[in-house]
């Protein structure tokens, strides 16, 4: 009975990160750009130890990046731009590294510097992009950044900058500790990544919302719940047994 408890307190275990990322597209739902990572597989893990070598199932959470596109709103605000296909923009992170984002609620910081609403610093072609003072900024469907003059508007945009657009269409993307994506392979973690065939385009004036669904979300919460609450049963179930077992062994002594 020992193993079979274990077998079970092992299996609630695993599920706790299932839990974990249910929470987490739940907690995202509304988030601008927001894309679901995570994904539950079972993998065979080897058991070192004396004898032959042994492989257990184990559940596997893997963190790939699902680029299916969000829902569309409209702002028509000149620094907002929501990312078509698979393109993502790239972010300066916070050690140095390069990171990717799908969310393009963009502003200008105090320091003159072009970053998203989460104060994540927006990468150009050559570096960080800043803004020159007194200006209006509008992004164009290639990434181009223009600036016009508020109190001239006869003269021509100013280009100011190319947002770093990348299409991740061929490349396979992970989610960091810092919520940012990055190339899944070892060798290019926090580093830029080779455009996909797709072209990387953008679009103004407009916010991409998070793509959870809500409704499948609750309804993979409410199958967690019930075979959480079946495990934590039969947990008890063979503690019961256990207690009998002992009393048998009690009373025929």
């Amino acid at each position: 009975m020992d193993k079979a408890a274990f077998v079970a307190l092992a299996s609630v275990m695993e599920q706790a990160k299932v839990r974990a990322s249910i929470t987490n597209s739940m907690s995202n739902a509304t988030t601008i750009g927001f894309k679901e990572s995570f994904e539950a597989a079972t993998s065979a893990i080897k058991v070192e130890g004396i004898g032959s070598p042994r492989f257990v199932p184990a559940l596997v959470m893997q963190d790939v990046v699902k680029l299916k596109p969000g829902y569309i709103i409209e702002t028509g605000r000149g620094l907002d731009v929501a990312m078509n296909d698979s393109t993502v923009l790239g972010i300066q992170a916070v050690d140095g590294t390069i990171g990717f984002t799908r969310r393009g609620d963009l502003r200008i910081n105090g320091s003159g510097l072009i970053e998203n609403m989460a104060g994540q610093v927006v990468l150009g072609e050559g570096g960080t992009i800043t803004a020159p003072e007194g200006k209006l900024l509008s992004v164009a469907p290639d990434g181009r950044i223009f600036a016009t003059s508020p109190t001239e508007p006869n003269i021509p945009a100013e280009e100011v900058g190319q947002l770093m657009l990348r299409d991740a269409s061929e490349t396979t993307l992970v989610r960091r500790e810092d919520g940012l994506f990055t190339p899944a392979d070892p060798d290019q973690k926090g580093e830029d990544f080779d455009s996909g065939p797709l072209p990387a385009s953008v679009r103004g004036g407009a916010l991409e919302g998070s793509n959870v669904s809500v409704i499948d979300t609750m309804v993979r919460l409410m199958d967690f719940t019930r075979q959480f609450e079946l495990q934590i049963k039969m947990i008890k179930e063979i503690q019961n047994i256990d207690k009998s077992g002992s009393s048998l062994m009690k009373n025929s002594g």
